[in-house]
């Protein structure tokens, strides 16, 4: 059984990005899919398609490379990191993107700051 949901979601996202799967399957739960309703606003993936007990993601390649390579976790289940609104920095000078849990739902860090909301700093993704 897996205690960190997210960090296993990142890790699975990383590894099937870096073999260059045309889908990526994660586990189905509530966080997980607000993550990848992020990730596709964003043009990271093309599209996912959730299913009875999983997630089958479709990572977004342009010109058969990957839009997005990096997922690194900044908070974990053992040490939380939370951040002010004007902590809130770029990633990779704005080619990556922050995701943030605030009180208002997970949000980039990009749209947390232009609300002045500070939250949980849940991972970095470029």
């Amino acid at each position: 059984m897996v205690n960190d949901i997210i960090a296993d979601f990142l890790a699975r996202m990383q590894n099937g990005i870096m073999r260059r799967k045309k889908d990526v399957i994660v586990p189905k739960s509530r966080v997980i899919i607000d993550m990848l309703e992020i990730l596709k606003k964003e043009k990271m993936i093309f599209d996912y398609e959730i299913r009875d007990y999983d997630v089958l993601v479709q990572p977004y390649y342009k010109e058969g490379e990957p839009v997005v390579e990096n997922f690194k976790r900044v908070s974990s289940s053992g040490q939380r990191i939370y951040v002010k609104a004007s902590d809130i920095k770029p990633v990779m000078n704005g080619r990556g993107i922050a995701i943030i849990s605030t009180s208002h739902g997970l949000m980039t860090g990009a749209l947390a700051k232009s609300k002045s909301i500070g939250g949980e700093y849940i991972c970095n993704v470029w």
